[in-house]
């Protein structure tokens, strides 16, 4: 049975830091690719970061060099270092394979409850 818990998010002020976590089970990083999405107060969904099986991993325009992705594969973790946040990167937050958004925004249900990160001005 797969489960993915998040975890790792909270209530920060502009400029602070947060590191997401996110423990998979019923399946392994050499399985399949993984990513980080994120679903705003609007309800859009955004790819954050994807890791390919290979350990290639691109960002977002909006989070590169802001956010760091990373997965220890022995611990079937991934984690997401979110650095100089801004209240624009307020969402929810989701690890998932990379096969979730149906359509420009719209993603289809996640496996996992999500972590809420709130970034107050």
């Amino acid at each position: 049975e797969v489960e993915v818990v998040e975890s790792g998010g909270g209530s920060v002020q502009a400029g602070g830091s947060l590191s997401l976590s996110c423990i998979v089970s019923g399946f392994t990083f050499d399985d399949t690719a993984m990513a980080w999405y994120r679903r705003g107060p609007d309800h859009r969904c955004e790819l954050v970061s994807s890791i390919q099986r290979s350990g290639s991993i691109t960002y977002a325009p909006s989070v590169e060099r802001r956010f760091t992705a990373s997965q220890d594969k022995a611990k079937n973790t991934m984690y997401l270092q979110m650095n100089a946040l801004k209240p624009e990167d307020t969402a929810t937050y989701y690890c998932a394979p990379p096969d979730r958004e149906v359509a420009p925004g719209v993603c289809r249900n996640f496996w996992g409850q999500g972590t809420q990160v709130t970034v107050s001005s």
